[in-house]
């Protein structure tokens, strides 16, 4: 019986000092403070997307891949851009027939 306690308290002490070394040598575990809800560290600029941000457009990985909320909130922002300029481009295709057509 006596053994058993002493192993039971050496294994509890190397436990401890397990726990204080990764506790110093990763920290005390701290973190940011959480985000607000339907917040998103991802950015993109408000306004003219460039291939470029695209690009640099980096995701939070969770448990099963990305973080759902994120990549629907850049496809929506992409796709809402996209529709912008398919718009402008079309309303200058309009004003260029429409310049043409005045010429003849």
């Amino acid at each position: 019986m006596t053994t058993a306690l002493i192993y039971l308290l050496v294994m509890l002490l190397v436990a401890a000092v397990v726990f204080l070394l990764a506790s110093l040598v990763f920290g005390r575990g701290e973190e940011l403070a959480p985000l607000a809800p339907g917040s998103s560290p991802t950015r993109l600029p408000t306004d003219d997307i460039t291939s470029a941000d695209v690009d640099n457009v980096r995701f939070q990985v969770v448990v099963r891949g990305y973080k759902m909320s994120e990549v629907d909130w850049v496809m929506s922002r992409l796709g809402t851009e996209i529709d912008l300029l398919r718009a402008r481009v079309a309303e200058l295709e309009a004003e260029r027939a429409g310049g043409e057509v005045r010429r003849e």
